[in-house]
């Protein structure tokens, strides 16, 4: 492996990595510790194989190993009336146009999901090859993505679609259309 052939898979690998983590820098550490474990394990590489699918699925399952072992520091930790009410302040949102951003409607998707999607919408894989990083079948990587597209569109959309959609009380409703 030549360094110009990682040097090529930057960009991917940080954007990739910047919209699983919603944070610069938690992304750059992510990339960092794909590459450091990519240079340790080149020799597992096969010439003449992808080595963006190579790097991705290292990079997925470090990703996947750090939330687990977070979950598992989050249920060792003790909690406490402060923990709650911390929490409450972290999950309401800040202002109205919360729901309009894209990057925190993507990280309340499931992580399963959220990962597919990012790997066939931002960096254009074919199922295929989000099958073989996530080591999942492809009939789940579809599953997942057709779930995720939903479940963003109805986040996405949230609350403000049913106050633009919803009529005041004795309000009269006047087709565009047709005849009067």
């Amino acid at each position: 492996m030549h360094p110009s052939q990682l040097r090529e898979q930057l960009p991917g690998l940080r954007r990739y990595a910047r919209a699983l983590t919603g944070n610069a820098w938690a992304a750059d550490d992510l990339v960092q510790d794909t590459l450091e474990r990519a240079c340790d394990k080149w020799r597992l590489w096969s010439a003449g194989t992808d080595l963006r699918a190579w790097l991705f699925t290292i990079m997925h399952n470090i990703h996947a190993s750090d939330l687990r072992r977070t979950l598992r520091q989050q249920q060792l930790a003790p909690t406490g009336p402060w923990d709650q009410e911390a929490q409450k302040v972290a999950d309401a949102p800040s202002n109205s146009d919360m729901r309009l951003d894209l990057q925190h409607c993507l990280m309340q998707l499931p992580q399963e999901q959220r990962t597919v999607l990012l790997l066939v919408v931002l960096e254009d894989m074919s199922y295929a090859e989000v099958a073989a990083i996530t080591a999942t079948p492809i009939g789940t990587v579809m599953s997942r993505l057709s779930r995720a597209r939903s479940r963003l569109e109805a986040l996405m959309n949230g609350p403000a679609a049913k106050e633009t959609h919803s009529e005041p009380a004795g309000a009269q409703i006047i087709p565009l259309h047709g005849s009067r």
